[in-house]
């Protein structure tokens, strides 16, 4: 039976969250710089139902930008939405550290050997086998998914944020 929208009745539907995207989404909000403004927005995010993997704070005179990634992306879109809070959302890569004694250098030095700029790392709250994870901002993110996993470098999806429990 054709869907009249030419031969691709045979694929199955696929949303977002099912297609094979190995980037974390993060929310970046600007704050004014007062007192309780990142209390109010963690606030709105820290419920029972939703946990913050990774907070990274930039702080300024006049404001702060908060990047914040949860382990549920939809859930927290939809807060942050229905709160009326002024963000924006863009990619990063999350890559589990190896086993070796510069985890982040090697994960790094393999970005810049492959010519990729590095605009920001910060920590993930999130571990497997005793490693930890980091989330890499790149210049070009489809060549730095490209360099990780040519390199054999295990990448943290948003599936693994979502049925992971154990958070730090």
């Amino acid at each position: 039976m054709s869907s009249g929208f030419g031969d691709d009745s045979l694929l199955p539907p696929v949303t977002t969250r099912g297609r094979d995207w190995p980037c974390l989404r993060q929310f970046i909000v600007f704050l004014e710089n007062r007192v309780g403004s990142l209390h109010d927005l963690l606030r709105r995010v820290e419920r029972d139902d939703l946990k913050i993997v990774s907070l990274s704070i930039l702080d300024s005179a006049d404001c702060a930008v908060a990047r914040i990634i949860v382990n549920n992306y939809e859930r927290a879109h939809e807060l942050l939405t229905f709160a009326g809070v002024t963000m924006f959302e863009t990619d990063v890569i999350g890559v589990l550290l190896p086993d070796t004694d510069q985890p982040h250098t090697s994960v790094l030095g393999s970005l810049m050997s492959a010519e990729l700029n590095v605009q920001y790392v910060y920590p993930l709250m999130y571990r497997k086998k005793g490693r930890g994870a980091v989330a890499i901002y790149a210049s070009e993110k489809e060549e730095a998914l490209r360099v990780l996993k040519e390199r054999q470098y295990e990448l943290v999806t948003e599936d693994d944020l979502m049925h992971y429990d154990e958070f730090f």
